[in-house]
């Protein structure tokens, strides 16, 4: 029998937690494929995971790993949107920190010609979270003003360049002036540093008054109540991260007042049905972007999968424009 051999945390704790272990490779399902793993992605809810403050869910692989790339090596007895050989990137509930990884087919897209394998492995996770947070729940519409919380991370930057190629004005929020001045280089109309301004105010600024029309918040705390000040009439607030908090003090005469819309979401605890869908939808709107230059990962590390740990401390450290990436 086959084994995977990857990247587990073995307890809650630091880095120390994560080991490399061998696995038994689980029977392919009817839908599923298995994946040679090149290169996969790092994300903020796997080191969360690692401190035991995002247990996976009851069926997802041990291994860390949201999202991956490679090449498949077997399918299931009813997949027939791969065969053998297909280069892919993959959105998984876990495993991805690994040799091998199994995939549904369906949440898996054909990787980008002109993307190398570390590219395409830091691609899933954001386009997930980003069409379905913005322009789903969201509801971005052409010549709408979008705010980004944490436009440098991952996710932001994603949505720096999702927003602009839909015909956005895109305004961020950073800490510190190297972090603005990126992104103003990658396309947002505007960045605010958040260690010297109060972005509300700059928001309105901005915007001659008129406030956001649609807010992506990964921050949390604080930024909550200052999302009703900087909304727009009719605003859409999407909450996806909570890095200062999640138990805040709101006025809510304020989303009385401006019609505002509060919403939020995760990832990793939907069911196949519901990412497939967001699949579908990112296939048809979005993936047209990728292929033409329009939009393309942002990748400020890579390590070797030896390194995870490394790899991790990276991400941790703050420091970080774009995504930390492995190599297997």
């Amino acid at each position: 029998m086959k084994q995977i051999n990857g990247i587990i945390a073995n307890a809650a704790g630091g880095v120390e937690v994560l080991q490399n272990v061998n696995l038994p490779l689980s029977p392919l399902k009817p839908f599923e494929i298995l994946i040679a793993v090149k290169s996969a992605g790092i994300n903020r809810p796997d080191i969360l995971q690692r401190k035991g403050l995002y247990p996976a869910p009851k069926d997802a692989s041990p291994i860390l790993g949201l999202e991956l790339a490679g090449e498949v090596v077997a399918i299931g007895a009813n997949v027939t949107r791969w065969k053998i050989n297909d280069k892919v990137m993959a959105l998984v509930n876990g495993g991805g920190y690994a040799n091998l990884a199994i995939a549904h087919e369906n949440l898996c897209f054909a990787k980008p010609k002109a993307f190398s394998w570390e590219q395409a492995a830091c691609l899933p996770e954001a386009l997930f979270t980003v069409w379905h947070n913005v322009f789903e729940r969201g509801n971005l519409r052409g010549g709408e003003t979008l705010l980004i919380h944490g436009g440098n991370s991952g996710i932001g930057t994603l949505a720096i360049q999702m927003g602009k190629a839909f015909g956005a004005k895109v305004i961020v929020t950073c800490r510190g002036v190297e972090k603005c001045t990126a992104t103003l280089e990658l396309g947002a109309d505007f960045a605010i540093d958040t260690t010297n301004h109060n972005f509300a105010e700059q928001v309105k600024t901005l915007t001659n008054g008129a406030g956001a029309n649609a807010i992506l918040d990964m921050i949390g705390g604080e930024f909550v109540a200052l999302n009703y000040e900087a909304a727009a009439v009719e605003g859409r607030i999407v909450n996806i991260a909570f890095q200062t908090g999640s138990k805040v003090s709101v006025d809510m005469q304020r989303i009385m007042l401006k019609r505002l819309h509060q919403t939020g979401s995760t990832l990793r605890s939907r069911s196949v049905e519901d990412k497939a869908k967001m699949a579908q939808a990112i296939r048809e709107n979005a993936l047209a972007w990728l292929n033409e230059g329009k939009v393309k990962p942002i990748i400020h590390s890579i390590f070797k999968l030896q390194d995870v740990a490394k790899a991790h401390e990276a991400l941790e450290a703050g420091n970080v424009f774009g995504k930390v990436v492995l190599v297997v």
